[in-house]
């Protein structure tokens, strides 16, 4: 306490004794409450189908910007209970996990997942959340696709690329696309003895990358991205809502202009060493060449590459000593297109239209007939010998001269 309160309370002492110490607004209402129609003002906004589902930080937050009610969280969480639209949580005893310190600089240790939520609550198309936090600063990078595919994954990758540079390594879980699934029965050799699997089409571009990739062996162990998803399903879904958002164009767009800017402004740290672990992106690494799928074909003694069913003709000028009958790298592009490298050198080629084949002709008709079809009711079936005339008069039916 100041020296001047102290002296204040002596002279409140002298003249009233040990009340002095007592608060004069004890047993009374505090100036600083708030008016009755106020909170029924919040509460009303909150009830709406708008803001369903809002917790009091956020809130707070909406009854700030949107209706110029500057409230208290807590206060905001009282009034929320009461009015039965929020519902107060004891606490509980959750497993606990061994705590890993952060690395120590940006770039160092990149988190990268992927969230399959509602999150346009079916306004629109599925659409998925791929995100890229930094395990140092918690920066977030985050993009809306289509489909949780390569591509679409090689995509973000190249976005968070070209921002921000090349990141030391990769944390992610053991799905397929950044790992090859051993296939093997039961009993066969531990996994410490399987031959080691070719990449995935990622894994093969972090390599080229120079990017190190690891794996985490459960979702704990990539909690700073898993937590992020669990907020982004909160606040993002909602501000989503609020903000009319159908479409994933819309959503995007929504994410770079508010989300984004939100997070890293707001629940970003400072590393505990101010350097930039990423490296740039030189001459080195094209990124079109590297993000692409890539497969292995041999060149026919004709020069041409057979790939996804076409010919490929390679151009008589690039046709050098060794090509025929060696391996070459066939690169499918992201944006379709169709690249052919031998050694360190690119080969032009030509789609080779296949020939078409002579329609096959008919087969003549047979000269010779059908035999006429036997009808329904055979003779012999129906032949009668007691009902047939005799051979004599038959004979004599049928105008015939009897030999001499």
């Amino acid at each position: 306490m100041t020296e001047r309160q102290v002296r204040r309370l002596l002279v409140k002492l002298r003249r009233m004794g040990d009340k002095a110490v007592i608060h004069a607004l004890r047993g009374q209402p505090s100036n600083q409450r708030f008016l009755a129609a106020t909170e029924e003002q919040a509460v009303g906004i909150l009830g709406g189908p708008l803001y369903q589902g809002l917790g009091p930080t956020l809130a707070a937050e909406y009854l700030r910007k949107k209706h110029n009610l500057t409230v208290s969280k807590e206060t905001l969480r009282q009034w929320m209970v009461k009015a039965g639209l929020w519902k107060a949580r004891p606490e509980r005893q959750i497993e606990v996990h061994v705590w890993r310190a952060r690395r120590s600089q940006l770039g160092e240790l990149i988190q990268w997942d992927t969230s399959e939520h509602d999150w346009l609550e079916g306004r629109g198309e599925k659409i998925y959340l791929i995100s890229m936090i930094d395990d140092a600063t918690s920066r977030l990078f985050a993009r809306f696709v289509g489909h949780d595919s390569t591509e679409q994954n090689m995509r973000v990758l190249w976005a968070y690329l070209e921002r921000f540079g090349r990141p030391l390594g990769f944390y992610t879980d053991k799905a397929a696309l950044f790992q090859t699934a051993p296939k093997s029965k039961r009993d066969e050799l531990e996994v410490k003895d399987r031959p080691e699997l070719p990449p995935t089409q990622i894994g093969r571009a972090l390599r080229e990358l120079n990017i190190v990739w690891m794996a985490a062996h459960s979702p704990q162990a990539k909690g700073r991205v898993e937590r992020q998803f669990r907020t982004a399903q909160d606040r993002l879904v909602k501000g989503m809502r609020i903000a009319g958002i159908n479409t994933m164009e819309e959503a995007n767009a929504y994410l770079d202009a508010e989300f984004l800017p939100w997070w890293n402004q707001t629940l970003a740290v400072t590393p505990a060493n101010a350097g930039d672990a990423h490296r740039t992106l030189d001459k080195d690494y094209e990124l079109a060449a590297i993000l692409s799928h890539v497969e292995q074909r041999s060149v026919a003694n004709d020069y041409t590459v057979r790939y996804e069913g076409r010919i490929y003709q390679i151009d008589r000028k690039d046709i050098c000593a060794g090509l025929r009958g060696s391996s070459i790298r066939v690169e499918k592009r992201l944006g379709g297109s169709i690249a052919l490298r031998f050694q360190d050198r690119y080969l032009q080629l030509e789609l080779c239209q296949p020939a078409t084949k002579p329609a096959a002709a008919k087969p003549a008709a047979s000269k010779t007939r059908k035999p006429a079809p036997k009808p329904a009711n055979t003779p012999w079936k129906t032949f009668d010998l007691r009902k047939t005339p005799k051979i004599w008069q038959a004979a004599k039916g049928s105008g015939a001269k009897p030999e001499d």
